[in-house]
């Protein structure tokens, strides 16, 4: 009765020890039985230390004035493109004005009052959206995005005032990380991201995963989990933003980046990755794998000791 508890606590006990944050012997368990995988594409599968690589100011105004204005506006996010922008404007010694009346806009960027007037910072589709998207404008995005870059849009209630790309590279072995957890069995390794196509396939490609969905609100990607619940019942999600956690309650359990992830992410996942790495995830489900055969081994030997027992009497 005892050997099942004692292998599952120094199970935990070792996964605390390899860095990786186990809230439950019910989760151990389940990554053993892992058959799919969806990962965050930003902060989970690139570095998420994105930096800002062009500048394009549009309506007259200057560069200075765009970085100001986003700089603002991202004041209050915690993403890592908010965090690229701001340190851009604070290299380039651009001061941000003071923003009013912040509004986050789910998943697809805020809006602030500055000066007075209406602003608003956000993706490709929030700039269709609010519908001043113009064919030059949306021929420069695409531009931006065929090259791999993640475009952040800034305007106001007339007109766009710029965009700005960003770009993340991907972490160090993610590759290698990817054909592992495919040994290990899993079936499916899906990246999931609000980004636009061109990047989210020009990162996709390089990471080796199996599928990508882009463009996705945070519903979208607990609809996309939800349906490879049903599809392969074993699903585990890897994320780091408070955008991932709905989707992390949505799967059979979930992962968070333990030291850049955010603390809804981390109060949601089931398993933490304390250092970040991610060749974690093979280890965990080897792990997990060898606790369940030492229990399935105690059990054998503890009934095969009472067959000898009865036996004998």
């Amino acid at each position: 009765v005892i050997s099942t508890p004692v292998a599952i606590v120094s199970a935990l006990t070792a996964s605390a020890r390899a860095g990786v944050l186990v809230k439950g012997g019910a989760y151990l368990e389940a990554a053993g039985r892992l058959k799919a995988l969806a990962l965050d594409k930003t902060g989970t599968l690139t570095c998420g230390r994105a930096e800002v690589q062009t500048l394009v100011p549009l309506d007259g105004h200057t560069e200075a004035e765009l970085l100001a204005r986003a700089a603002a506006l991202e004041a209050h996010s915690e993403h890592p493109l908010a965090r690229a922008i701001r340190r851009k404007a604070r290299a380039a010694g651009v001061r941000a004005p003071v923003a009013e009346t912040f509004r986050a806009l789910k998943g697809r960027g805020a809006e602030a009052v500055i000066g007075g007037r209406a602003f608003w910072i956000g993706s490709h589709r929030l700039m269709h959206e609010k519908g001043q998207e113009t064919e030059a404008i949306h021929a420069r995005a695409l531009e931006l995005e065929d090259a791999g870059h993640t475009v952040v849009a800034v305007g106001n209630d007339t007109h766009v005032c710029g965009l700005i790309s960003v770009a993340d590279s991907l972490r160090d072995g993610v590759g290698d990380v990817i054909r592992a957890v495919k040994r290990a069995g899993v079936r499916r390794v899906i990246m999931l991201t609000g980004d636009n196509e061109g990047t989210a396939r020009a990162i996709a490609a390089e990471a080796g995963v199996d599928e990508f969905r882009c463009e996705l609100l945070p519903e979208d990607k607990v609809e996309a989990v939800g349906r490879l619940v049903r599809q392969h019942k074993h699903v585990a999600m890897v994320g780091d933003g408070i955008n991932d956690a709905p989707a992390m309650a949505a799967a059979t359990f979930g992962i968070a980046m333990g030291a850049m992830g955010t603390d809804a992410a981390l109060e949601t996942a089931d398993v933490a990755l304390m250092s970040d790495d991610l060749s974690r995830l093979p280890w965990l489900i080897g792990h997990s794998r060898r606790t369940l055969r030492v229990i399935k081994q105690n059990i054998g030997f503890a009934l095969a000791l009472k067959l000898v027992f009865i036996l004998l009497t």
